[in-house]
């Protein structure tokens, strides 16, 4: 979607389109498997059409990932057979993806193998028998067209795509025709359809675990294998070179007190990773078992990358399983202002003009989730701007936070203040030529707004597809004028919204606003939902005037830092930060201008009164820390010399 410019575009998330239910299986390696019970027993389970695994004999996943929790018990699978799968797609198709069609939308449907083939059974009409043999190529678009009938269509005018009558293609891959065309050339859609047909009919790897073989290509030659082994080689080397360079001295330091350690990593912020690994990370120089040929987990690309990846992730920063930090269930909304983008750095009005976030940005998204997730926050929905920037931050927090799957509201109405022709320009640049004063106005005035746009400017929204596209923006009327423009320019009756040409701080303010106040409010947090919001500074502004009461002579004088998370708690009515940790005061770290005083006010008591006494930093949440069992035979590690009493001052608070 990024790369197509329509990261705005509604995404709907639903289970049905999850990947097969391989029950007690389900994140097992294949070869293991496949030695354990035999290859012909686990790919009568892989290619067979009504074949189910084991069932998963452990606890319902819809109890222990809250992703599935609206999900009923006959909803959530033990296990599935490929049927099952497809035929849970059905609803979907016929509920929403065909009513889609039929208002004309163009629909991209992003899924797995196993669902995917449900739905092109149903689109081609293909019969139970002929299905499982039809291979879904990975990363390749498949596109259809249909009629007003909703029967799928072959264009013979398109160009540049495949239109392949299927069958026979390859033998024993395809058994029916599939009206789809192939968005790819076709030497590599030939090989990719070669690589699902060799992946479906038998255990990736097996073979070549067997026989203690690099596998072949299909056409004869080594596979990448070579070539990646020398790169993880290289990898290896480097990291190796690296850590001896890094090394103080050949001597050994002595061993750290664990206490301090995680006293140390409280204050620091360190607890992202495990204290107290169970094993150290395998020295590149001395763990030659990835790029040995002699290895079975030499033979398949997949399992050996995941082995490489699974080595590889020692030596990432990131959270430890072990760490449980308590969920949080009240209802909150967290407001978090757009990481930084190239725009910030450069010091240019931005507005409406959609610039991607600088690297800077990515990591202030990342490392608010991961401040966030360290304090036990969860949500259920998140809104956020048209504008790629706000929802990208939004991407990375909730990747952070393993929420990828909750549905994102997406509105113009949370998009930031359209500075009209300084759009792009720079700051400095635009208060020498026409003074500070008269800057300070535009860029902060109240009521102040910057020159406008012209209807034909590439500035104006109204030239931007995504504003101007019909069924884009359903709840903005029609401008007169601007229609009038259109249709004569174009020499058809053309209606067209009324976008912002210009827009002073108390625009902005009258989008957002009615925003929080119609649809958030009554829609998520009256409904005790945990919202999370990522939009931009102007428009933030306008949402924490109306939270915290800020009057708007000095609404102006507020700043937002980027990639910060705010706290409102809806229950004591107040701003709140997160303790990052550090044991800094985080309003003198961050500036939040000369209205900081407007922002955190005491908070709202149980009898309704301010409190005399109001934290404005919420606390470095309790965590415990398992200790793991001693690897040294005699006894000799730091951890084996701890009191009892000691182990339990291993609880950071």
């Amino acid at each position: 979607m990024t790369e197509l410019s329509s990261v705005h575009l509604p995404v709907y998330k639903s289970w049905r389109l999850n990947e097969r239910h391989y029950g007690a299986f389900q994140g097992q390696s294949k070869v293991d498997m496949a030695i354990k019970l035999g290859a012909d027993e686990v790919q009568k389970f892989r290619g067979g059409l009504f074949e189910r695994p084991p069932p998963n004999t452990e606890t319902r996943e819809r109890g222990n990932d809250r992703k599935h929790a609206d999900l009923t018990e006959r909803q959530m699978p033990r296990t599935e057979s490929l049927y099952d799968c497809m035929g849970r797609t059905k609803p979907l198709w016929e509920d929403r993806i065909k009513e889609d069609l039929r208002k004309g939308r163009n629909v991209l449907v992003v899924a797995h193998g196993n669902s995917l083939r449900g739905l092109v059974k149903m689109i081609d009409s293909i019969p139970d028998d002929a299905i499982k043999d039809v291979a879904i190529p990975t990363g390749i678009p498949i596109v259809y067209k249909f009629n007003k009938r909703m029967q799928p269509v072959e264009d013979e005018n398109e160009e540049g795509n495949q239109k392949l009558n299927m069958t026979g293609v390859f033998e024993g891959i395809v058994a029916h025709k599939i009206r789809g065309q192939f968005m790819e050339k076709p030497g590599l859609l030939r090989e990719a359809l070669k690589r699902e047909q060799l992946w479906q009919q038998k255990v990736p790897g097996f073979d070549d675990a067997n026989n203690n073989n690099p596998p072949l290509t299909l056409s004869g030659e080594r596979s990448q294998q070579q070539q990646l082994t020398q790169m993880e080689q290289s990898l290896f080397k480097l990291q190796d070179e690296k850590s001896l360079m890094e090394e103080p001295s050949s001597s050994s330091p002595p061993s750290p007190n664990p206490i301090e350690q995680a006293r140390e990593a409280a204050v620091s912020g360190n607890i992202l990773s495990p204290l107290f690994p169970s094993s150290p990370s395998p020295s590149p120089q001395n763990d030659t078992s990835l790029i040995s040929p002699s290895n079975p987990n030499y033979y398949s690309g997949t399992k050996r990358l995941e082995n490489y990846q699974d080595k590889c992730a020692k030596n990432v920063v990131t959270f430890s399983n072990s760490v449980k930090v308590p969920i949080r269930k009240d209802s909150v909304v967290v407001i978090i202002r757009h990481g930084k983008t190239s725009h910030n750095q450069l010091g240019l009005f931005t507005g409406w003009e959609d610039a991607p976030l600088a690297e800077e940005g990515r990591d202030e998204a990342r490392n608010a989730g991961k401040l966030l997730k360290l304090h036990g926050f969860e949500f259920d929905v998140v809104y956020t701007s048209w504008l790629s920037r706000a929802i990208e931050t939004a991407w990375l927090a909730l990747d952070e936070l393993d929420s990828l799957w909750l549905p994102i509201i997406k509105t113009w109405r949370l998009n930031e203040r359209m500075y009209g022709r300084l759009t792009g320009l720079d700051k400095k640049m635009v208060a020498q030529r026409h003074g500070q004063d008269q800057f300070m106005k535009w860029r902060r005035g109240f009521r102040d707004r910057p020159p406008r746009v012209s209807s034909f400017s590439p500035l104006y929204p109204g030239n931007d597809e995504r504003y101007s596209k019909d069924g884009g923006l359903k709840d903005v009327r029609y401008s007169f004028s601007e229609s009038m423009i259109r249709t004569w320019e174009s020499g058809r009756l053309k209606l067209h919204r009324k976008l912002p040409k210009t827009e002073s701080l108390s625009d902005c303010m009258k989008r957002t606003i009615p925003f929080l106040v119609d649809r958030v409010i009554p829609d998520s947090i009256n409904k005790g939902q945990r919202v999370l919001i990522s939009s931009s500074e102007n428009a933030i502004r306008g949402l924490l005037m109306h939270l915290c009461d800020i009057p708007e002579d000095r609404i102006s004088d507020l700043e937002i830092p980027n990639g910060l998370p705010l706290i409102y708690d809806v229950n004591s009515r107040c701003i709140k930060l997160l303790d990052d940790g550090t044991g800094r005061d985080l309003t003198e770290v961050y500036n939040f201008g000369s209205a900081v005083e407007f922002l955190f006010r005491p908070c709202i008591g149980e009898d309704g009164e301010e409190e005399e006494e109001c934290n404005l930093v919420i606390d470095w949440p309790e965590i415990r820390i398992p200790i793991p069992e001693s690897n040294n035979a005699n006894g000799n590690d730091s951890l084996s010399k701890l009191s009892e009493e000691e182990k339990n001052e291993l609880t950071i608070l």
